[in-house]
């Protein structure tokens, strides 16, 4: 079976590598400028958002990931040692596909190799590397004045303070936003997070799990960043984007929204403010018009949907490949309730890697 996968950016190549029970997991990076060196105490700090095993709302497992980097002339290689494997929690459901898992698709490839443990190179552990090269491409866009801030928008009804909830510029939303990455449960509103956190156990307590949606915002992204077709900024982000796994929506500004709108509603109004900036009135293009960015006059701004964790606890239906019949499994190990918490610095991560690519080229 292949255990990698590989990004290709304009300036940045990725190759992810490892399985979620393998001895490591990494990915190699090339492309990046040669006084690129990172920062590890901040690469740190960034893997212990997305960490496992610390809350009731993520999965038990327990990993450190401590990053390692080595050097080999062009290529950056960063990885982790995994020290708290269980395939044996897989064992019962080897010959079971398990629903809405790469299980039965990685068959169709790979045949008998397919990983059986985990969910191997298809897991959401491996969004460890991913955030390994992120957090690189986050402190390299931070140099350069630009903030990539995430939370969760929604999880089980329950919806956070929005960037729609204010105007297009709101700095009291921005200082907030920015405040979320310090915070144990990653939301703008603490209420709205207890409540959403109760939906959370609701689940877990009920051997089920939900899912969630993730807001992201942009801010200081230069102008004039992009192009027209393929090389929109939109395309460059969903790309990459939809490499995490749980993935199933992603809309820029208002999105499907937008759809129900005439266009006169829709449509975002220019205007100079009381300082004489050029704005929007409205930023429903989400900060990106003809695939391009517009720098200060409005962010970037978009939103992920993150389905519930399929790997639960109640009874599902599914075959036994092996004897070919019907039959239930009910799914042992160690998962999150709900991915969208641990997601949002994974979110954060994807979108660094695709706008400092995009801003390498630029230069």
């Amino acid at each position: 079976m292949n255990s990698s996968s590989t990004y290709q950016g304009d300036a940045l190549d990725l190759m992810i590598y490892g399985e979620s029970h393998s001895e490591r997991i990494g990915v190699y990076i090339t492309g990046l400028p040669e006084d690129v060196t990172p920062d590890t105490e901040k690469t740190a700090a960034f893997m212990a958002r997305r960490a496992p095993g610390k809350n009731a709302w993520s999965t038990p497992r327990k990993e450190a990931d401590a990053v390692i980097f080595e050097r080999n002339g062009q290529i950056l290689h960063g990885y982790i040692v995994n020290t708290n494997t269980k395939p044996k929690d897989y064992a019962s459901i080897m010959n079971c596909p398990r629903p809405s898992h790469a299980d039965y698709a990685a068959r169709l490839i790979y045949g008998d190799e397919a990983s059986k443990s985990g969910g191997g190179i298809f897991s959401g552990r491996m969004t460890a590397p991913l955030c390994i090269a992120g957090s690189i491409a986050l402190q390299e866009l931070n140099k350069r004045g630009v903030q990539i801030h995430a939370h969760l928008k929604r999880v089980g009804g329950v919806n956070d303070d929005s960037y729609f909830d204010h105007s297009v510029n709101d700095e009291a939303f921005r200082n907030s936003l920015s405040a979320v990455e310090n915070k144990e449960f990653p939301v703008v509103d603490d209420a709205k997070g207890e409540l959403m956190k109760a939906k959370i156990e609701e689940a877990r307590m009920d051997n089920d799990s939900v899912g969630g949606v993730i807001e992201c915002v942009v801010y200081g992204y230069p102008e004039g960043i992009g192009g027209p077709i393929f090389d929109g900024i939109e395309a460059k982000l969903a790309q990459i984007l939809y490499a995490i796994p749980a993935v199933k929506g992603v809309e820029f500004g208002n999105g499907f929204e937008g759809s129900d709108l005439k266009g006169s509603v829709n449509n975002d109004a220019f205007a100079f403010d009381s300082e004489g900036n050029l704005t929007l009135k409205t930023n429903h293009s989400g900060g990106i018009q003809g695939g391009i960015s517009l720098g200060d006059v409005a962010p970037i701004v978009f939103d992920v949907a993150m389905k519930p964790t399929p790997s639960i606890s109640k009874a599902q239906e599914t075959v036994n490949l092996k004897e070919h019949e019907n039959t239930t499994i009910s799914i042992e190990g160690r998962h999150d309730p709900c991915v969208a918490p641990r997601a949002v610095p994974v979110v954060e991560a994807a979108a660094a890697i695709a706008l400092y690519d995009m801003l390498l080229v630029s230069m």
